[in-house]
């Protein structure tokens, strides 16, 4: 039916709000931020990508994984002769990501049983597979000893059954202790790991393991903690434990293979705390190499018994190459006047929402003014809330937005709560598109389950 041409159409009415005044001094790079739509991921359309498997979506760029490492391992290289880099599982292991930094020459690093054994299926040897955390099964340490994974022993009773281990097998394995270590002022403690160095408990550990007879003490490992954007706590850790390094050689005879510096690069994410944006914030590779080869140059040993020096970067590899594209499901305004916004993707899917404040780009032109947005998922929950204030131009129900980096930590740690898991999607260097997981089903959720015969 044709529209009659006398006939005005009204605009559609929205309600005024009111904004605080800011009070201060001005910002010269104005209130508003500037946006700029992005329709494509490394050149492949947004609205394909949806159409293909659905909204909301994970996208990960292959190229920025390998730039990532490549960058990485480059900066370590000229700085140290001898590196390896082990890709950390619990950061993001869906096979297509751990074989993506395999093949750039990545070993892995576990945490579990669960995750040596997706290590193991992904073809790594267990001699390239370094084995952390402080949950070591009788049955899991028998299997990395007998493939001589790296062990990294975090307490006095996971030596005690390494021990017990190795003496059922009738074998002597190499292991190394964690190192529980002050890294300076900036950088919190993680008190709940390993051997205490300032104590002299981790001496103790090495004078124990020596005097059990049943293990070779091989390498030191230190994981100062996350996120951490200071690349002087690196060099005070590595300070400490070049120095730990000497005294097992001059006092105990004790050459070491491996010196592991763990992880906790910060990504170029943006914390809640944080008033600049990442990549103002977090250092660089090069200054976090520098800071750790500069603390390990303390180390006194012959240039033909340097040790392998090993790092367990995942965050900083991993985030700036992941990408949730999600849907406007609807617009609001809150009691207090701000405006609000519901996506298809909430904290259960996003759960680094809780500590970051994610970048959320536009797929299309916006139309309208920006103004203080909370951006809400669908959960019908209180705490799904992906951004508590963002500033943010009126968005159409069904337009798409990116959200990142939320390459680190979002899959391992989603869950099924409410919404089904989404789909992840990776995108090669030649802007090839491929499924490496698909999107959940309801058959999915009740995998495992049973009901009791009374009830059935």
């Amino acid at each position: 039916m044709s529209r009659n041409p006398n006939v005005t159409l009204k605009p559609i009415y929205e309600r005024p709000s009111i904004s605080q005044h800011r009070a201060g001094f001005m910002n010269k790079m104005s209130a508003s931020s500037a946006y700029q739509p992005t329709d494509s991921i490394d050149g492949v359309l947004v609205e394909d990508l949806v159409e293909a498997h659905g909204s909301p979506l994970f996208v990960y760029s292959q190229r920025t994984l390998e730039d990532r490492y490549q960058e990485l391992s480059g900066h370590l290289a000229r700085r140290w002769p001898r590196v390896q880099l082990a890709w950390s599982y619990k950061t993001c292991y869906l096979d297509a990501v751990c074989k993506a930094f395999h093949a750039q020459g990545a070993w892995a690093e576990v945490v579990s049983g669960m995750e040596f054994q997706k290590a193991r299926r992904n073809g790594i040897p267990a001699r390239n597979i370094v084995f952390n955390g402080p949950r070591k099964t009788k049955e899991e340490l028998a299997e990395a000893f007998e493939g001589e994974a790296i062990v990294n022993i975090d307490h006095f009773d996971e030596l005690a059954l390494a021990e017990k281990v190795a003496g059922e097998l009738g074998i002597r394995p190499k292991v190394g202790i964690r190192l529980n270590l002050a890294a300076g002022s900036s950088v919190q403690r993680w008190g709940r790991f390993g051997f205490a160095l300032e104590t002299g408990q981790a001496w103790d550990a090495v004078r124990r393991m020596i005097g059990g007879g049943k293990l070779q003490l091989a390498g030191l490992h230190c994981h100062i903690g996350t996120f951490v954007l200071d690349p002087a706590g690196y060099g005070v850790a590595a300070g400490k434990i070049a120095e730990f390094a000497n005294r097992l050689r001059r006092e105990l005879g004790i050459k070491l293979d491996y010196l592991d510096m763990g992880g906790g690069f910060a990504s170029k994410a943006r914390l809640r705390s944080q008033y600049l944006p990442g990549e103002q914030v977090s250092p660089s590779f090069a200054q976090y190499a520098e800071a750790i080869t500069d603390g390990l140059s303390a180390l006194a040993v012959p240039h033909d018994e340097t040790p392998l020096l090993i790092l367990e970067t995942g965050r900083a590899l991993v985030d700036d190459a992941g990408t949730l594209i999600s849907t406007v499901f609807a617009n609001k305004r809150l009691p207090d006047g701000r405006r609000a916004m519901v996506l298809d993707a909430g904290v259960n899917v996003l759960f680094t929402s809780f500590w970051y404040r994610h970048d959320i780009t536009p797929c299309s032109e916006p139309r309208g003014v920006p103004e203080p947005t909370v951006v809400y998922g669908p959960l019908c929950m209180n705490i799904d809330v992906v951004c508590e204030n963002i500033m943010l131009p009126p968005l159409e129900v069904g337009s798409r937005v990116l959200i990142g980096p939320v390459g680190a930590y979002n899959v391992t740690q989603s869950m099924q709560f409410i919404q089904l898991r989404p789909a992840v999607a990776m995108i090669s260097p030649a802007g090839e598109v491929a499924e490496i997981r698909r999107i959940e089903t309801l058959d999915d959720l009740v995998m495992g389950e049973s009901v009791p015969s009374w009830l059935s």
